[in-house]
């Protein structure tokens, strides 16, 4: 049962979340599906990969969703000749003290915006690794914990890849999901002529939530209940891409987790404090779709990651949910029938006198739930009790 404390805490959610996707709206024009999942996977302690053309706005949906919060904020260009201390932090030797002092790198911030994160060598892609999965980095011996909240927003193109260095699947499987920000319409770009014309809004643009207000809502994001069918349901539709014939790798623990820990951000930010079926399909492209690697023949066939993604969504038996407090079923029944099934044949011939009516006796009573001769048409059924994937009442037995 909801407490009034989560109430609140959902409340506050909801509140400060629409105040800092007004605020990003007002930058990015004719884009809400993609300021959502920003927020959701803020929220969910994920990091995001910005993947489309140039030109549509990666680094400033980055910039606005950075600016939008009060914390620090810290911008890395990746280029060819950047190394992984210019991320991590070096170590520095001091001729006062004599002894060494630790200066930390850009990856010391609460939002890290790297632009053109492949354009950087495998060696300091992988100087993210323990920092996106640990929130820690390890300099000399020495574990220096990351500042929460802590989200990485990266950008690259998948367009120009002279000169880039492709991101391998360890580095793609910490981030939650990826997003393509795609051309605006026509009306959003006439829009945003007048807005971007004359000055940049990001100058204008200030902060509508502090840090310890994120760090609040992410903890309320923690206590959303999921329905053991939900979290079955996230399992098979991982487990389907490991089993794709158009897949040649699939999508990894981390990847349930990840679809897990974004449906209940998604449910959080409806204002809801469970989870359902629905946030996950929702979502399943973006958490899952990155993830996957297609076969030579599916490459052949042009088949996608995402158009395979939404071929398991449509294989995947949705849950039922079950109605609040009913109980498991009692061990050696007979299981139900399917609805419309004929019924079964009595076993075996009835014995003789049996059900015989004797003579001269008057005509049977009428037997109850038979209709009486003349009698209207019976009244439609009640409707089906209402079932919920929420919280179980106290005292309600569990399946």
């Amino acid at each position: 049962m909801t407490t009034y404390d989560e109430r609140a805490s959902l409340s506050d959610l909801t509140t400060t979340a629409e105040r800092v996707r007004r605020s990003v709206e007002g930058v990015i024009e004719g884009k809400p599906e993609v300021v959502r999942l920003s927020l959701t996977v803020l929220l969910a302690e994920g990091h995001l990969l910005l993947e489309d053309v140039p030109g549509v706005g990666k680094t400033m949906l980055a910039k606005a969703l950075a600016k939008s919060i009060d914390c620090s904020v810290r911008r890395i260009q990746f280029t060819p000749d950047l190394l992984p201390s210019d991320i991590t932090g070096v170590s520095v030797y001091d001729q006062q003290q004599k002894d060494f002092e630790f200066k930390p790198g850009a990856i010391f911030s609460q939002i890290v915006i790297g632009d053109e994160i492949n354009r950087a060598s495998p060696k300091t892609q992988s100087a993210l690794l323990e920092s996106m999965e640990e929130r820690q980095v390890t300099i000399d011996g020495q574990t220096y914990e990351l500042p929460t909240p802590f989200m990485v927003v990266a950008t690259q193109n998948p367009i120009e890849m002279e000169g880039t260095y492709p991101l391998p699947e360890a580095q793609r499987d910490r981030f939650m999901a990826r997003v393509s920000i795609g051309y605006p319409s026509p009306q959003a770009e006439l829009q945003m002529l007048d807005i971007h014309g004359g000055v940049s809004p990001l100058d204008d643009l200030r902060p509508v939530a502090h840090a310890h207000e994120i760090a609040k809502l992410i903890e309320a994001v923690r206590e959303v209940h999921v329905a053991e069918a939900v979290r079955r349901y996230a399992v098979d539709l991982v487990s389907a891409t490991r089993n794709h014939p158009d897949l040649r790798l699939g999508a990894s623990p981390r990847a349930t987790l990840h679809l897990l820990r974004a449906a209940k951000a998604a449910a959080a930010l409806a204002g809801r404090d469970f989870a359902l079926p629905d946030d996950v399909q929702s979502l399943a492209v973006a958490v899952l779709a990155h993830r996957l690697l297609p076969t030579a023949q599916a490459q052949l066939n042009r088949r996608t990651a995402e158009q395979v993604v939404a071929d398991i969504l449509q294989r995947t038996p949705v849950p039922s949910a079950t109605p609040r407090g009913a109980g498991p079923v009692p061990p050696g029944a007979a299981p139900m029938p399917p609805a419309g099934a004929p019924m079964p044949p009595v076993a075996g011939p009835m014995p003789p006198g049996v059900g015989q009516v004797p003579p001269g006796a008057g005509p049977m009573p009428p037997v109850a739930g038979q209709v009486p001769p003349g009698a209207g048409p019976m009244p439609p059924a009640p409707p089906a009790p209402p079932v919920e994937y929420g919280r179980q009442p106290p005292g309600a037995r569990k399946l």
